[in-house]
């Protein structure tokens, strides 16, 4: 598919003109409240749709259209799109902006005017990719709330501040690993997939910008839930500079029965958990005092600790 069906150089997409247009006859000023910056640029949407990979045949979610810079980009090449927009006047005004830009495709595109940490479920296809420009102050919980809610997504590319980037993709043993790293991973293989630059959003933006790529995969093998493991994670991160032992003190009861877990799981009580993987995460929960035995270990006496 081509990518300009005009003379111009965006061609259905929005340039600067176009949006700051759009900004003034619908009375909108981005805010910061709710950390709308808006891409200005067509050249870096089509960067963010081909670093994503969408397809043909992909049903793409975007959380945060804003004025639409990057649903038509998506739309250009995805089977179809579904924005989820928070904002009354954005979310009424998006369906006409997409029909008078790309009418042919107009069909593929619904729109979902809700709280993106509301959404349950989405109308149409299940959702194959997720690809967002997420607002800076929700990104994570954002994120996170639509990969456990939506397991078919098997790809998603999200642009957010370079330091929320770094969190994500980080990995056991960095400075910046946190819950935000270990509960992504939980869900996906995640990578940093690029930077990108304050000028091409409308306001410029005081902090940088990142892309994170996160490929769907299972989650570990574990008996624990993932909100047994979740809980782990919280504790340990909540006070990162302790041990473990210290660390995990609420949530085993005492600090005896927290070395006694981690020893179960053969985790250091010495540790701290930003040297730990989610799948030594998950291993800790199962050891949780007073959590009824593991069915392998009842059927094999020799226990395994896996």
């Amino acid at each position: 598919m081509s990518e300009s069906t005009t003379g111009d150089e965006s061609g259905p997409l929005l340039g600067p003109a176009d949006i700051r247009e759009l900004a003034a006859a619908l009375g909108v000023r981005p805010t910061k409240q709710r950390g709308q910056n808006f891409v200005i640029d067509a050249n870096t949407v089509r960067r963010i749709v081909r670093t994503a990979d969408v397809r043909p045949d992909d049903t793409v979610v975007e959380v945060g259209p804003g004025l639409g810079s990057l649903t038509l980009a998506l739309l250009e090449v995805a089977d179809a799109v579904t924005a989820v927009e928070i904002d009354d006047v954005l979310a009424a005004a998006l369906p006409a902006t997409v029909a008078a830009r790309l009418p042919r495709r107009a069909d593929r595109f619904a729109l979902v005017h809700s709280d993106a940490m509301h959404v349950t479920e989405l109308p149409g296809n299940a959702p194959t990719a997720l690809v967002a420009n997420l607002p800076y102050n929700v990104a994570v919980p954002v994120l996170l709330h639509m990969l456990a809610t939506f397991p078919t997504l098997e790809r998603t590319l999200v642009m957010v501040q370079a330091e929320v980037a770094d969190r994500l993709a980080a990995r056991p043993g960095n400075k910046v690993y946190g819950v935000p790293s270990v509960k992504a991973n939980w869900y996906a293989e995640v990578k940093r997939a690029g930077s990108i630059g304050r000028n091409v959003f409308w306001p410029a933006p005081n902090v940088d910008s990142g892309l994170v790529s996160l490929l769907r995969r299972q989650p570990p093998e574990t008996t624990a839930s993932r909100e047994e493991v979740f809980a782990v994670v919280d504790a340990a991160f909540a006070q990162r500079r302790k041990t473990l032992r210290a660390a995990l003190a609420g949530w085993a009861g005492s600090a005896a029965a927290a070395e006694e877990a981690l020893v179960g799981a053969g985790i250091s009580p010495k540790a701290r958990g930003e040297a730990l993987t989610v799948e030594e995460f998950a291993r800790i929960a199962e050891h949780k005092p007073g959590k009824p035995e593991r069915q392998d270990d009842q059927q094999d006496e020799q226990g395994s600790t896996r």
